[in-house]
């Protein structure tokens, strides 16, 4: 039974075949574990199908590894790294974010200075040896490491790519430990410094949790053999992860190298769009995604018989860079859950700070209070509270109401007119992003296509693609599940 599931900030969307009948069903996500979640939803897919004997081959989009770097709340590690060579991290390149902001604040450092650590060794650009990794220097590391009590470790080694001898042997002593290691001729045997150490460090970064996780999702399809049961009876399934670029790698590969991972929903959704662009016969579109928390871009071109999003083997998440293949994805902070607020200056703003699934929208009645996009929408009726979610989500169009009118009444303006303010912010916020992707790749919005999915994007779709000057918009069957449908 093939199950695919895309785990949101509020939901977490299932869709499944019955018989040739595509299924779609919505289950709330649970934050503080996600695995929960997609147990509910994988038991209800099966109910649903009456069929709870064949195994389960999942197919699953993440955000758990994206959420962790964004939040800094990955594993403590350790960096080994070239002697000489230890603040590559900090150093960086001469971009800065913000030019001529002299109080431009870092985000936080994965690696401390005290964990990133020297070894005395050197290999040449052609791959020869210049300084060979003697054992003394290898002793050294490996007590450096022990008393560093890390989780996981990083080794990113000068030249490394043009010859990996000194990184093996690292890897093979620093294993010994116990410990997850991560190397760079593995996750990206490439020249920079700069990209290829930031990239093994945000994969060790993320190899507990997201393993832990993903150990958990296995355990969903593979349920533990009953005492007398032989196994054929009860065969395993399968999970099937989807990588940034756009295909799927197994739960094991995915547990390894998290760092291909880390666009994994939004990389389903454009596949989706690709797939609506084919059946309709669009020369050239831009999928608009929207879910609970955030907003996702892009931009597909036929390319001869088949349409090919924009790629790209660099990006930035979390203010660190990472150099994998990946489907070239704008994002904003803005979703159905995003929160309302004032800024200082008495400007309304909408986002990037969401409700999440944990309370959510004030009209869910889960102990949320803050207006969000989604009450808003509720208040102009672009909701239709008898279906929504299937039925399976009761909406309360007076407690939307009343965040909507508590809050925003600093406007001075009646119910329905604060709730389009709100929706017009975050529509201008959309579409500034969709601007953005536009001019970074030389490219015009107008006269393309929208495909519009995910939860939200349906209802917002029209505005958006006015201020665009788009005039056609596609609004695929399953659109509230797009990204699941796409894996």
């Amino acid at each position: 039974m093939r199950i695919a599931i895309d785990t949101g900030g509020t939901f977490t969307d299932c869709v499944f075949l019955r018989g040739s009948q595509l299924e779609i069903l919505k289950v709330f996500s649970t934050p503080d574990n996600p695995a929960r979640a997609i147990a509910q939803a994988v038991a209800a897919a099966q109910t649903r199908a009456d069929n709870r004997q064949e195994p389960v081959e999942l197919l699953h989009g993440t955000t758990v590894g994206t959420n962790a770097l964004l939040e800094r709340r990955g594993a403590r590690i350790a960096l080994v790294t070239t002697e000489g060579f230890e603040d590559v991290l900090v150093i960086g390149r001469q971009a800065r974010e913000r030019l001529y902001d002299f109080f431009l604040t870092r985000p936080p450092e994965l690696v401390p200075a005290k964990r990133r650590l020297g070894v005395r060794e050197r290999i040449g650009p052609q791959g020869e040896v210049l300084t060979p990794l003697g054992a003394q220097a290898l002793a050294r590391v490996r007590k450096q490491v022990r008393r560093a009590r890390p989780e996981a470790v990083a080794i990113s080694l000068l030249f490394a790519y043009a010859n990996p001898a000194h990184e093996k042997r690292l890897a093979h002593a620093l294993r010994r430990l116990g410990l997850p290691v991560c190397v760079s001729h593995e996750i990206l045997p490439e020249f920079r410094e700069y990209e290829r150490t930031a990239t093994v460090v945000v994969n060790a970064y993320l190899v507990p949790l997201v393993g832990r996780y993903l150990r958990e999702v296995e355990r969903v399809v593979h349920p533990r053999k009953p005492a007398g049961r032989s196994r054929a009876r009860h065969s395993h399934g399968r999970v099937q992860v989807m990588q940034s670029s756009g295909g799927t790698i197994s739960a094991r590969v995915a547990a390894a190298q998290p760092v291909r991972t880390i666009l994994s929903g939004p990389a389903g959704g454009v596949v989706g769009a690709r797939y609506i662009a084919q059946l309709t016969g669009c020369e050239q579109v831009i999928s608009f995604d929207m879910g609970g928390t955030s907003t996702d871009v892009a931009l597909l071109d036929r390319v001869g018989p088949a349409h090919q999003p924009a790629a790209t083997n660099e990006g930035m998440v979390g203010g660190v860079p990472i150099a994998v293949p990946m489907i070239d994805i704008h994002s904003v902070g803005a979703g159905g859950g995003s929160i309302a607020w004032f800024d200082r200056g008495g400007a309304l703003r909408v986002g990037p700070e969401s409700a999440g699934a944990d309370p959510g929208p004030a009209c869910y009645d889960r102990g949320g209070e803050a207006p969000t996009v989604t009450d808003a929408d509720v208040v102009l009726g672009r909701i239709d509270i008898e279906s929504f979610a299937g039925g399976a989500v009761a909406i309360h169009p007076e407690r939307a109401a009343r965040a909507i009118g508590r809050v925003l009444g600093a406007l001075d303006l009646a119910g329905p007119l604060a709730a389009f303010a709100v929706s017009e912010v975050v529509d201008e916020n959309m579409a500034n992003a969709a601007r953005v992707h536009a001019i970074e790749w030389g490219k015009e919005i107008a006269g393309r296509a929208l495909i519009a999915f995910g939860g939200a994007a349906p209802l917002h779709a029209a505005r958006l693609a006015e201020k665009l000057g788009i005039d056609r918009v596609i609004v695929p069957t399953g659109a509230g599940v797009g990204s699941a449908i796409g894996f």
